[in-house]
């Protein structure tokens, strides 16, 4: 399996310095318009990251893989992660993902390889997974370190 907790951890630590390098003007730049900015981005992982944390804590609890979604727009509007200071904002998202790691790296494996067909990770999961189709919590963490990644790199660029 997949080390994403190390990972998590990894990818955390070595973005940190490099948002705060972002001064508050080039974190609230959108690059197009009715593009997130970075700040914008940012707080979407920091929501991304409050969402699966308890759908994490769930699927230890349940039989399935199916789990509330969230209007990620209108969540990233009405916290005004726009009119937020940077510095602020990269301290929330490192501290809520190091926890998240923790998280992770707690849930006992049997329960994270346990396959399920019944899941909604046709809805919520970055990478989608069909509806029917075997999978696990273990392929759904993975996949939100993917998504994290994936959204650093539109702030930070491809390195």
């Amino acid at each position: 399996m997949r080390n994403y907790v190390n990972e998590l951890q990894s990818v955390v630590e070595r973005s940190t310095p490099a948002l705060l390098t972002l001064s508050e003007a080039d974190s609230a730049r959108h690059p197009a318009s009715g593009r997130w900015s970075p700040r914008e981005v940012l707080g979407h992982l920091i929501d991304s990251a409050s969402n699966n944390h308890q759908r994490f804590v769930r699927a230890q609890f349940q039989d399935d893989l199916v789990f509330p979604g969230y209007e990620q727009d209108a969540w990233v509007r009405v916290q005004q992660y726009q009119e937020s200071p940077w510095a602020d904002l990269v301290a929330l998202w490192r501290a809520f993902n190091l926890h998240l790691a923790r998280v992770m790296a707690v849930v006992p494996e049997p329960v994270r390889a346990r396959v399920h067909k019944r899941h909604n990770l046709d809805e919520i999961a970055w990478q989608i997974v069909a509806p029917g189709e075997p999978t696990t919590l273990d392929y759904f963490m993975g996949d939100y370190v993917d998504h994290l990644k994936h959204h650093l790199r539109q702030i930070l660029g491809s390195g």
